[in-house]
């Protein structure tokens, strides 16, 4: 007995030790967290057919290598294959929002990519393009129909959107939805008009300088609520008459200012000329 602890001990005390034990220790810890680490919600792999895959990557290979890259990996400046970003992991729902509302393919460098109202492709073509980078690698996937349907989202829930909304989007978006400018020439497009589908896909894959609201950030119920109150908010009546932008005190205070001083010059050239 005495010599098996004297053996042990000596083990103890061996200059790898310490080594051995860190290394059994980070072993343990990383099967844990792959084990038991959320997933994300919105991340899923493509289900569509090999042929949509297929004819998604001879639609990519045609029109988005140029800058993407042959293996959608981004583009290189230094071999003239474009600058364009990876594709790696964003998923069905950028391709979905991207190139449903026309900013892709970019027509043009700039410092920001418009939404066109002319779309170059089909909705079947943008499906299959976006099983292509799906399959890929994991990503956020198109919304479901129950993920945009706002006919079930009560009162409590439509003033929850408004006050997310507020929170977390009226600082470039305006708390109408309006829209804003930004800086270095980009701009926080206009929300009217915009379908609910393409609000959703903006928030699960932050397009241009917005950030990604994930399942974990807003919930996909909480989402819903903001495409709700958005819905509501474009059919809202103004009683106060022009909106003159919804920009708040800034404009409409430009607006007094114009036509106040203007009535006030007015009256004073007509009292000059009728004096004389």
């Amino acid at each position: 007995m005495t010599r098996t602890l004297t053996a042990l001990s000596a083990r103890r005390r061996h200059p790898l030790a310490v080594v051995v034990l860190i290394a059994l220790a980070l072993l343990l810890v990383g099967g844990l967290y792959a084990a038991l680490a959320p997933r994300s919600a919105e991340a899923s792999t493509t289900t569509a057919s090999a042929d949509d895959i297929e004819a998604g990557k001879k639609l990519f290979l045609a029109n988005c290598a140029t800058c993407h890259g042959l293996d959608a990996q981004g583009g290189n400046v230094v071999d003239g294959s474009g600058a364009g970003p990876s594709l790696i992991g964003v998923g069905a729902a950028s391709v979905d929002f991207q190139v449903g509302t026309g900013r892709m393919p970019l027509a043009q460098s700039a410092a920001q990519a418009p939404e066109v109202s002319k779309i170059r492709f089909s909705q079947q073509q943008i499906d299959q393009m976006g099983a292509y980078i799906a399959s890929l690698a994991p990503g956020p996937a198109v919304p479901t129909d129950e993920e945009l349907d706002v006919s079930g989202v009560s009162d409590e829930q439509l003033a929850r959107g408004a006050s997310i909304f507020r929170t977390n989007c009226a600082m470039c978006h305006n708390f109408a939805g309006k829209g804003g400018a930004l800086t270095a020439g980009k701009y926080a497009p206009d929300l009217t008009g915009v379908s609910g589908k393409h609000i959703y896909e903006a928030m699960v894959t932050g397009p241009q300088s917005m950030p990604v609201f994930n399942n974990n950030t807003i919930s996909p119920e909480d989402k819903t609520a903001i495409i709700a109150w958005l819905t509501q908010e474009e059919k809202r009546p103004d009683p106060g008459g022009l909106t003159l932008g919804s920009v708040g005190p800034v404009s409409e205070g430009l607006f007094a200012w114009i036509a106040g001083i203007g009535l006030l010059i007015g009256c004073s050239v007509w009292l000059g000329m009728k004096s004389s």
